[in-house]
């Protein structure tokens, strides 16, 4: 926050957790004591469980300013004996047992926000509590335990949701121009790659307006398009994130795979509106999507989604590390292929040989899939490549050398001459005073 600019630098929360979650704890001690008490469940009957979730919801609230508060409701219910009452005694002490698990779950989102904008506890200059829950004594206890200082209690928790809404509405409509809000981006943004693979190119709570660009390629010989898929989310494939568009780029030269260049673009301007372009380098063919409605989610699918991530890092990791692991083996099986092409009788014949048995090994792994397997003959078939290399970086040099050994006698001779029939030394030739002088150094490599 400075000069009236105000920068979010990460997001988090839990949507299902609020003041009704608290209320219902409330509930559920006051029915399941009554039920051990009279042998009646309240929960069967509407009219008695709205009249507990009123009661609930105003002990609740005396709580935060009072130790202990009576629950009082008189014929709450009736059996075949008469009518029942309801009476009793809640304390402060026994309503923050009763919600201990509620306020540990708010521990998490505070830690993350902490982790996803790079910062410590530490470094936390004011903690501001907003809604009405934050009145609470042991929700404060628990902001100055997580942040080490006492949270800031200059504002009215229920206002100020209102007024930072009226705030944002203002901006938006243009009639306040003297705050500035720079949003962050809820979820990261990329595209699909090979293997159906998400990459991304701006990552999840990344300030906005922003701009992120980047180089891919094609993964076939002479392919002349490219499809661009849009995606948003945070899981590592393609297939679990949300697609927000789809666009062509086509034109572009057939070349071998790996060499084309197309440099994508994503753009997030400051109404938090998303263009994507393509563009083919070498020839400067450009495609373009815009994606109004970039986020289109509610807090709680936005938080759903996070939690996904979380809940599946471990496999998707694993998905993803064996979709690049055959990429790779792809790419260096490719790479030798094209090496034993157009160089392979260059190369001692053994080696040749070698080279195209670890090349078959490398192709049968791929074929069946075996993540293992191919990471194995990778290194086998780096081996043979490089023995590939160093042999026709030797064949060459010895080339370099021979024909070097031929040209220094050769151009001996013809130097020698050249000197001679020009008349260009000053000690034999004849002189011209528009002559210049110039010292011609042969070198024999013998």
């Amino acid at each position: 926050i400075a000069e009236d600019s105000f920068e979010v630098l990460s997001t988090n929360g839990d949507t299902h957790l609020g003041g009704d979650d608290f209320d219902q704890a409330v509930m559920d001690w006051l029915a399941d004591e009554f039920k051990r008490e009279q042998g009646i469940d309240l929960r069967a009957d509407k009219m008695a469980l709205q009249r507990l979730k009123e009661a609930a919801e105003k002990a609740k609230r005396e709580l935060s300013s009072t130790m202990q508060t009576n629950i009082n409701l008189p014929f709450i219910t009736a059996d075949a004996g008469g009518p029942k009452h309801l009476n009793y005694t809640l304390i402060r002490a026994k309503l923050e047992q009763i919600c201990d698990g509620l306020l540990a779950r708010a521990k998490d989102p505070c830690r993350k926000a902490l982790e996803d904008a790079h910062l410590k506890a530490s470094d936390i200059d004011e903690v501001i509590l907003v809604g009405g829950m934050t009145r609470m004594p042991a929700v404060q206890r628990l902001v100055t335990e997580l942040f080490g200082r006492e949270p800031h209690r200059g504002v009215n928790p229920d206002e100020v949701v209102a007024i930072g809404a009226a705030i944002q509405a203002g901006v938006m409509s243009g009639e306040v121009k003297d705050v500035l809000l720079l949003d962050v981006t809820p979820l990261s943004l990329g595209i699909e790659t090979l293997g159906g693979v998400f990459t991304k190119l701006i990552e999840r709570n990344t300030t906005i307006p922003v701009s992120k660009r980047e180089v891919f390629s094609t993964a076939e010989d002479n392919q002349t398009a490219v499809t661009v898929h849009v995606l948003q989310g945070e899981r590592e494939m393609a297939a679990d994130n949300r697609t927000l568009g789809r666009f062509n780029l086509e034109g572009i030269p057939p070349a071998p795979r790996g060499l084309p260049q197309i440099e994508v673009m994503f753009d997030i301007d400051a109404d938090g509106i998303l263009h994507v372009s393509a563009k083919d380098l070498a020839t400067g063919k450009e495609q373009r999507i815009r994606i109004e409605a970039s986020s289109g989610l509610d807090e709680s699918e936005v938080n759903r989604m996070v939690r996904d991530a979380e809940q599946h890092a471990a496999e998707d990791k694993r998905r993803r590390e064996e979709i690049e692991t055959r990429n790779n083996a792809d790419q260096l099986a490719y790479a030798t292929e094209q090496l034993l092409r157009e160089h392979g009788d260059k190369v001692d014949p053994a080696e040749k040989a070698a080279a195209e048995n670890s090349l078959e090994r490398l192709r049968d792994a791929i074929k069946r899939n075996d993540a293992g397997a191919m990471r194995s003959e990778m290194e086998a078939v780096k081996q043979a490549s490089h023995k590939l290399s160093e042999a026709l970086y030797r064949s060459s040099a010895a080339q370099a050398q021979t024909a070097g050994a031929g040209c220094g006698a050769q151009c001996n001779t013809q130097g020698g001459a050249a000197r001679d029939d020009a008349g260009y030394d000053n000690r034999h030739g004849p002189e011209d005073p528009n002559t210049v002088d110039a010292d011609f150094t042969v070198v024999n490599n013998n």
